[in-house]
């Protein structure tokens, strides 16, 4: 029976945790390094890539998913920053997909975010769009599809994914349209994560884990890894770290049948 580990990582594009300043810590993309080595994992999904810059420019070739890409050599990879925006905020930006396998029919899929309007240090904004990636790979003759995702934190607006439900539709039909070994990492912000589990769990979704918290900010199960009936789960472990304000989300699997 084949099996692999799977690392869910909302990496804050390097920027390490301090409890007394987090907003201001430091970038140390050299201790996000060491924490995805660690892992030992065969797929990494990762979320909040790179930093995202004034006036929403993109950088090309994006530079901290080239610095993974030189660390993390013998991995396959792909990249997608989401739809350029000049409303984009100076926080974690960009989705990356690395694997020991390589990877094959690469997709890439705009998540648009509705017109909320809310306030930032004094400037009226709406959101930006989100995306999700995905891409096929073959571990000991089983095809898998991987997808992986970032969604909008409406709870930081002052709504709900609930009320406003498109990105989370978008991506439940694409899990309901995929034939085969399936699995969905990301970091969903959703702050009441049973609904979440719940839609997903409709068309055939399980997570591996909804107990423990996720995010070292609030305590909420923001991250996840979601799997369907051709995997099992073996194994799992939210892991505390200091590398970002995220705690990593390890999974072991085998496939079914």
């Amino acid at each position: 029976m084949s099996r692999f580990r799977v690392l869910q990582f909302n990496m804050q594009f390097g920027q390490v945790w301090d409890e007394a300043d987090p907003d201001h810590a430091p970038e140390n993309l050299e201790a996000t390094i060491a924490e995805i080595r660690r892992h030992k994992a065969d797929i990494i999904l990762l979320q909040e890539v790179e930093h995202a810059q004034p006036g929403g420019e993109q950088v090309q070739p994006p530079p901290n998913y080239t610095r993974l890409q030189e660390a993390l050599a013998g991995y396959h990879s792909t990249f997608a920053y989401p739809r350029a925006d000049p409303r984009e905020l100076p926080f974690g930006i960009g989705l990356a997909i690395f694997s020991r396998t390589p990877l094959s029919d690469i997709v890439k899929r705009d998540l648009p975010s509705p017109p909320i309007e809310f306030d930032f240090f004094g400037t009226k904004t709406t959101p930006t769009d989100r995306v999700l990636i995905g891409a096929r790979t073959v571990i000991d003759g089983h095809p898998l599809r991987i997808y992986n995702t970032h969604l909008l934190a409406f709870f930081m607006l002052g709504s709900t994914s609930e009320d406003n439900p498109e990105q989370r539709r978008t991506v439940a039909n694409l899990l309901r349209e995929s034939a085969g070994p399936t699995l969905l990492g990301g970091d969903f912000n959703t702050r009441k994560h049973e609904s979440l589990v719940r839609q997903f769990g409709e068309v055939g979704y399980a997570t591996v884990q909804q107990s423990e918290i996720t995010w070292r900010r609030m305590p909420h199960v923001l991250d996840h890894v979601f799997y369907n009936a051709g995997l099992r789960c073996t194994g799992h472990q939210v892991c505390p770290t200091p590398a970002s304000d995220h705690h990593a989300l390890v999974a072991d699997f085998e496939f079914a049948g």
